[in-house]
């Protein structure tokens, strides 16, 4: 089974919902920077490479659960000769590739989206708020951020203190909680940092 088929054949089981638009990350630099991060929280040992079951457990942690035997052959098709899972090379094809087979090509999009990146932007945060905006207030609690940071396995979860100590960070308005504003802020120090 060629790669093309392999993810075609992932594509009915991962796509339970419609696929969010903020899976294909428009800008190039800060789609290598984000990808890179999704990269190595999913390598749970650091060892430089994502296996089967590295990607099954992340997924499984969010709430995603993807059908083993479809995600092995997906992966098992960009997995490198003699190595045990996806190095960053190989990840990033893989995401392309899905990007292709759920959206089109990129540059297909990258026609379409003549002065409409920015709003793009605006909305991929808006869907990353929402993950973290888990009773959906418009606001993150400490709580939230926790809980997300516990599904991502991140051991920053450990502790409250450390968990209101990054909400304090970012909190402009010192009401110990994180608007959109103030989230956007942090995401784009974040993304202008890594690119």
């Amino acid at each position: 089974m060629d790669a093309v088929q392999s993810v075609a054949a992932v594509k009915p089981s991962l796509a339970k919902a419609a696929p969010s638009a903020s899976f294909r990350l428009r800008n190039g630099s800060l789609n290598a920077v984000r990808l890179r991060r999704v990269f190595d929280l999913f390598d749970r040992n650091g060892d430089g490479e994502i296996t089967v079951d590295e990607l099954a457990q992340a997924l499984d942690a969010l709430g995603l659960d993807a059908d083993r035997a479809s995600l092995a052959a997906t992966v098992g098709a960009y997995v490198p000769e003699g190595a045990a899972g996806l190095r960053f090379e190989d990840f990033d094809a893989l995401h392309r590739a899905l990007g292709d087979a759920f959206f089109g090509s990129l540059a297909e999009d990258e026609k379409d989206e003549q002065g409409g990146e920015q709003a793009d932007d605006e909305e991929e945060m808006r869907e990353a708020f929402k993950v973290f905006d888990v009773d959906g207030d418009g606001f993150i609690s400490a709580a939230e951020l926790q809980e997300v940071l516990k599904k991502l396995g991140l051991p920053e979860a450990s502790s409250m203190a450390n968990v209101r100590e990054m909400i304090c960070n970012v909190d402009r308005d010192s009401d110990g909680r994180v608007d959109f504003s103030e989230f956007k802020c942090m995401m784009q120090g974040i993304t202008v940092w890594g690119a």
